[in-house]
């Protein structure tokens, strides 16, 4: 990893990122990089490392390696996002495939950074998460997607529907989010690989339809006006109407 010196940026929201790593040299150069650039940075070797720090509360970002001497990383990221379905999760490793990053990205990952890395790429998709976190200020109170009774705000990455709140993983908040921009717009799964994954998605995966299903059971199955629909062959539509 090719290291970038940095300041941190006046007045930015304070990260708290928990690197869940085994290669010692690798970890603390990457804690030493974030915490040149103000972060706030911890290490974790193994899993069951990992377990103890999320519990005390007190991480907003976690990097994680798939092999970890304890438990593959693909398994530790599925068991966070039932615990912990807020913390957005980049993985860190060597497996580079469309099909490796296409499993991380099933297991609930945000984001898929390859080694060797330049320290300057994994900053800029660290700070992608860090700018979606930040609270909201005076001047954006009003920062605010809706569509019918649904309400994302996406300062504070929270999701209502008729006034219930809905939680929703990261990258499920990612995709809703793409959705409302694009009201009574019909999207292609491409369209949402690259936007929303940023990988090309061949034909071939269904890792678009089961987070569509997966959104659309947690925004619409409990509401008698549906938003998310199909349609065929094409791709989807956000819309109060059919």
């Amino acid at each position: 990893m090719k290291q970038t010196r940095c300041r941190a940026r006046e007045g930015s929201y304070t990260m708290r990122i928990l690197i869940v790593e085994d290669e010692i040299k690798l970890a603390l150069s990457l804690r030493r990089g974030l915490e040149e650039c103000g972060f706030a940075a911890s290490v974790a070797l193994d899993g069951a490392a990992a377990r103890r720090m999320l519990a005390l509360g007190d991480v907003t970002l976690m990097l994680l390696d798939i092999g970890l001497p304890d438990v593959d990383g693909l398994t530790l990221c599925r068991e966070m996002r039932s615990h912990y379905p807020q913390i957005p999760v980049i993985m860190l490793t060597a497996l580079g495939s469309l099909d490796d990053k296409l499993a991380g990205f099933d297991v609930g990952a945000c984001d898929y950074v390859v080694k060797p890395f330049e320290f300057g790429e994994l900053l800029a998709r660290i700070r992608v998460w860090q700018k979606r976190a930040a609270p909201v200020g005076e001047d954006e109170i009003t920062n605010l997607l809706t569509i019918a009774d649904l309400v994302l705000n996406i300062a504070e990455r929270r999701v209502s529907r008729a006034g219930q709140p809905i939680n929703l993983a990261p990258r499920e908040l990612t995709l809703l989010a793409y959705f409302l921009r694009h009201p009574g717009v019909v999207i292609s799964r491409q369209q949402i690989a690259e936007h929303v994954w940023d990988i090309p998605v061949d034909s071939g995966t269904n890792l678009i339809d089961v987070y569509i299903n997966s959104l659309r059971k947690k925004i619409d199955r409990d509401f008698p006006v549906k938003l998310i629909h199909t349609r065929k062959g094409i791709g989807y539509i956000l819309n109060v109407g059919q």
